[in-house]
């Protein structure tokens, strides 16, 4: 037990230290290739681009420096423990297939459509009219992968249980391939719609992964914990730089990738209804984009300012400094209510 929390401790730590080395590399990158944040100022959205006019031109694709510290890391301690069998190194390899294989292929792979779609959105062109990937666009996207993975949990892991707080697990059968798809497409739309403000979705997406971190820890999937210790290393020194005024945003090759494995990572420790109050300001910022969507198409009339709801508070006065705080409060409330209903839960 004393290794495993050496073990997860020395890995935040070392993605931490990665990735602030890395950072200027990749800053460096961003501002010699021009990759920056497009305002577009079209008139569908005038109150954001107004907000926003000023943020244009700081790059974008900084999402880059979480996922490739999380995969250098896990790859470097993997052939590590390879090359020299029966060493230390073999104790801190963390890719197992039973627990961080999956979640790794998601991050991976969703963040390399994410960067294709940061580079069509910087370039304002694309196979699909200009500035990147649509809403529908992204939602296929997220379906895909979604299918994907439910059919790995359902076929090659034999998962046919959903876990209910204090109700116990219920065999679902064939029906958890749809609720599977259902959680990872709307955690990971959640998340994106919540990447808007500097620091706002590194601030709860570090929460949220070191909530199920020690979920994991509790359960005894340790490579899973280290796992998401790596995350949240590597969302810290994420944040140092992202912090207003932020240094790069996290683009969609750090949201889509980073929302797809947090839902992953909330079904492979069968405790995916506590994204509810873990993931709160997920779900108020996407479910304020879809009552603004349904009032406009159905009354005429828009509920908020602008949406997401993180903009509505931009719009009425709030400082963004303000707002990426007081979520960030709203965010760790919402992850010890989920904690202390994880431990409760327990108990029973």
């Amino acid at each position: 037990m004393e290794f495993q929390i050496i073990r997860i401790l020395f890995f935040s730590t070392l993605a931490f230290i990665f990735a602030i080395v890395a950072t200027p590399l990749l800053t460096h990158f961003l501002y010699k290739y021009k990759l920056g944040k497009k305002i577009r100022n079209n008139g569908v959205t005038p109150i954001f681009s107004e907000l926003h006019a000023h943020k244009a031109g700081t790059p974008t694709m900084g999402g880059i420096l979480i996922w490739g510290t999380v995969l250098i890391l896990i790859l470097i301690f993997y052939f590590l423990a390879e090359f020299f069998s029966g060493s230390i190194f073999e104790y801190f390899n963390f890719l197992s297939r039973g627990e961080t294989l999956l979640p790794l292929g998601a991050l991976v792979v969703t963040a390399l459509i994410g960067l294709v779609d940061d580079w069509l959105d910087v370039r304002g062109k694309g196979v699909f009219g200009g500035g990147g990937l649509k809403l529908r666009h992204r939602l296929l996207i997220y379906t895909l992968i979604a299918i994907v993975g439910a059919l790995w949990f359902y076929f090659k892991l034999d998962w046919t249980l959903l876990h209910i707080p204090f109700f116990g697990n219920f065999e679902i059968g064939a029906w958890y391939i749809p609720i599977f798809i259902f959680i990872i497409v709307a955690t990971s739309f959640s998340v994106n719609e919540t990447d808007g403000l500097d620091g706002l979705a590194g601030g709860t997406l570090l929460i949220a992964f070191a909530s199920y971190g020690v979920i994991a820890f509790t359960m005894g999937r340790y490579d899973l914990a280290t796992f998401c210790a790596v995350i949240i290393g590597a969302l810290l020194a994420f944040l140092w730089f992202n912090i207003p005024p932020a240094r790069f945003y996290m683009g969609d090759t750090g949201a889509m990738s980073l929302g797809v494995t947090l839902g992953i990572i909330a079904m492979l420790t069968n405790n995916a209804l506590l994204l509810i109050p873990i993931g709160s300001v997920f779900l108020v910022e996407s479910l304020s984009v879809i009552l603004q969507t349904l009032s406009k198409r159905i009354r005429g009339k828009k509920i908020f300012l602008s949406s997401p709801i993180h903009h509505h508070f931009q719009a009425i006065g709030w400082p963004e400094a303000k707002v990426v705080m007081r979520f960030w409060v709203i965010a760790g409330i919402g992850a010890t209510i989920g904690m202390i209903i994880f431990l409760l839960d327990k108990r029973i």
